[in-house]
């Protein structure tokens, strides 16, 4: 079965006729090849259908961690910046310092509004001197960025370019890029882009990822082609053990890597979530909610973003909404992401907590659908806290 947002079709339906919600949610360059190599579930993430289900959650985490996956992340939509003072305009975005990111290079970044909320935490490509891609977590920054841009009073150009990225991640990912791409992929750093030609499909290949593991993502530059790039890749990979495969939220969370609109959105700073290393005070760029960063610094934060574990049976999926956190009769906070780990054998989530009720080592109560359950605040991340794996050649 191919399941939809709650409808059911078969995978045959699915290759044969035409099915969506209308145009208002659009497929991927890569969507008929996802089906054909097994997609059986799909979300909605920036307007676009995702695969986030491919049999076996848990087979999908071993087959990341252990070999390496394909993933259709099309969703990851584009915001292009052009034009004389497109890098101003960039950084009028962001309270990450960009005076040092040169042309090549991929920084992450957190979009910010006037109060200092978090908008989004895209990775930031920079392709040339004047040449920008925020590649999206799920929401509408392209309407933010032009809103601002009509009253910058700056010289740029905005607009979704035809650019849909794949990740392919895990640690057998090295080798079966150098397979399909040759050995200059081998040359490329963490964090930084090359262009790629494939078969006359252009590419931007560069060494990030969602995984917390050794991976790359490669920015489809014509939409056309999208079927033949992914099947390209999986015939060549397959036999190295390449698997077809989704983002892994149990990698995700053992990596204390952050799902916008689940573990953050505009009613949460940036210090909150322990990311002040993304935020400059001093620097002379007036970006949007600089004035309110510094006020929330100096005041100090009163809740922030913590690892734990639950005290109860093996989840048998992800949570599905905010479970709320008590010490006695107070609520301190709540869960925002939380899974079962068959690596490490425990329940483990992300919360937000009060600063006061947050150390290490404090026990509470969550309150789940299933039952109330001890959980005790731990270090996160959960598995390689240095991201050794991240940087592996």
């Amino acid at each position: 079965m191919c399941i939809i947002c709650g409808f059911y079709i078969t995978r045959q339906t699915a290759m044969k006729k035409e099915f969506s919600f209308g145009t208002q949610v659009r497929k991927s360059p890569y969507f008929d090849a996802t089906v054909r190599w097994g997609a059986q579930g799909f979300s909605v993430y920036n307007h676009m259908y995702i695969p986030r289900d491919f049999g076996d959650p848990v087979q999908n985490f071993w087959n990341l961690v252990n070999d390496a996956i394909l993933c259709d992340v099309a969703v990851e939509r584009q915001v292009e910046i052009t034009g004389p003072d497109a890098a101003e305009f960039v950084q009028l975005l962001t309270p990450r310092n960009l005076s040092e990111c040169a042309i090549g290079q991929c920084k992450y970044v957190l979009i910010t509004d006037e109060n200092g909320g978090v908008l989004n935490d895209p990775v930031l490509l920079r392709l040339a001197e004047n040449h920008f891609w925020l590649s999206l977590a799920d929401s509408d920054i392209l309407m933010w960025a032009k809103g601002v841009a009509v009253n910058s009073g700056l010289d740029v150009n905005l607009c979704e370019p035809d650019v849909s990225p794949l990740q392919l991640q895990g640690p057998k990912s090295g080798d079966i890029a150098k397979a399909i791409f040759g050995e200059k992929i081998a040359d490329l750093k963490y964090y930084w882009l090359e262009e790629f030609e494939l078969n006359g499909i252009p590419l931007i290949i560069s060494r990030t990822g969602w995984s917390s593991e050794l991976g790359y993502e490669i920015y489809l530059r014509d939409g056309s082609r999208g079927n033949e790039l992914w099947n390209h890749i999986m015939e060549i990979g397959k036999p190295m053990g390449l698997s077809p495969g989704h983002t892994s939220t149990i990698r995700r969370i053992e990596g204390g890597m952050l799902s916008y609109q689940a573990d953050m959105d505009c009613t949460i700073n940036p210090f909150e979530l322990g990311l002040d290393r993304l935020v400059d005070l001093e620097m002379d760029a007036d970006y949007i909610g600089k004035s309110a960063l510094k006020k929330i610094k100096s005041d100090g934060v009163k809740r922030r973003q913590v690892g734990i574990e639950i005290n109860c049976p093996a989840m048998q999926s992800p949570n599905t909404s905010y479970w709320p956190i008590f010490i006695d009769s107070d609520q301190v906070g709540y869960v925002t992401s939380a899974v079962y780990s068959p690596r490490l054998e425990k329940n483990i989530a992300l919360a937000i907590m009060n600063v006061d009720d947050s150390s290490l080592d404090t026990v509470a109560i969550v309150e789940t659908p299933d039952g109330n359950y001890p959980i005790k605040v731990v270090k996160k991340p959960f598995y390689d806290p240095k991201k050794k794996l991240t940087s592996i050649t």
